[in-house]
């Protein structure tokens, strides 16, 4: 595990390397972390080749999905720094709708990229890469950002109220419409006056102030539809658990990161990590595609 106390510089190779054991039988072997500034520690438990893989290959395709109350622009960050690195990007577009039909959504995208890809999931993202990865040989990894990792069977509200401390709840907008079909639905926001403090306590006032403007809605049924399956299980996932979140406690994070046996870290940062430390997502980012290069 790695843990990142502040700071935003850009993670290098080579200033801590931790190499951990690794339980037997697990799927990937060992895995040689090269650690960060900011006197970083680190563990991994399952993982493919070693840091350095892949040098002069074709990189593979990062395709990030958004999750609730954000849209593609969150990642615009980390967009930069994986650009700047060689790396082609794809940020999804996440209809918010439910875990399924989100899948299916964002395999078109997945279809449309050719060649090895970083499949990447921001909070309620992390339930839409799971089901979309799975069977994808293409998919090479998963890199979970402030994210769920449901087990079949599993919703992201079941999940978020498994360890105290979410304060989502008393956070939430929620606007009942009639559909097309005559039916009612409902759709949750942040009160806007509040998202700062819920969503986005680490970026800039101003900026979380857009955030909270611009913010997509999710189904309140797709927080309560259940996983049919987890594309964890059967490849190497890296997860980024961020300390100061309000939305997703760090409690369940862990749960969920261990027990996909995944490489993980830590970070005092609030949900949005993506846009108050994209240089460390990135690198995490680009840490599972070289682990992942053949």
């Amino acid at each position: 595990m790695v843990n990142i106390r502040g700071g935003r510089k850009r993670l290098t190779t080579g200033v801590v390397s931790t190499v951990t054991a690794v339980t037997a039988g697990l799927a990937f072997g060992a895995f040689a972390l090269s650690g960060t500034a900011d006197g970083a520690t680190g563990s991994d438990h399952a993982s493919g080749a070693g840091a350095g893989a892949g040098g002069g290959r074709h990189k593979p395709t990062v395709v990030l999905e958004h999750g609730a109350f954000a849209d593609g622009s969150s990642w615009n960050g980390v967009v930069a720094d994986l650009r700047a690195d060689g790396y082609p990007v794809v940020a999804a577009a996440n209809p918010l709708r439910g875990p399924a039909s989100d899948a299916a959504a964002l395999r078109t995208v997945l279809d449309h990229v050719k060649g090895p890809k970083i499949l990447v999931g921001h909070s309620y993202g992390g339930n839409v890469i799971s089901e979309a990865a799975t069977d994808d040989p293409e998919v090479k990894a998963l890199v979970y950002v402030a994210a769920f990792l449901p087990a079949p069977g599993e919703s992201a509200l079941e999940l978020t109220g498994k360890f105290p401390g979410s304060t989502l709840p008393e956070a939430l907008d929620p606007v009942t419409y009639t559909q097309a079909d005559g039916s009612t639905a409902t759709d949750l926001y942040i009160q806007q006056d509040r998202f700062r403090h819920q969503f986005a306590a680490d970026v800039p006032a101003q900026r979380a102030d857009l955030m909270a403007a611009a913010q997509r809605p999710i189904a309140q049924a797709a927080l309560t539809e259940k996983a049919t399956t987890a594309a964890w299980k059967t490849k190497p996932s890296w997860d980024i658990v961020t300390t100061r979140d309000l939305n997703i406690p760090a409690a369940v994070q862990r749960f969920m990161a261990e027990r996909a046996h995944a490489h993980t870290t830590e970070v005092a940062a609030s949900h949005s990590v993506a846009v108050s430390h994209p240089h460390l997502v990135a690198d995490v980012i680009e840490r599972a595609a070289r682990a992942t290069a053949r």
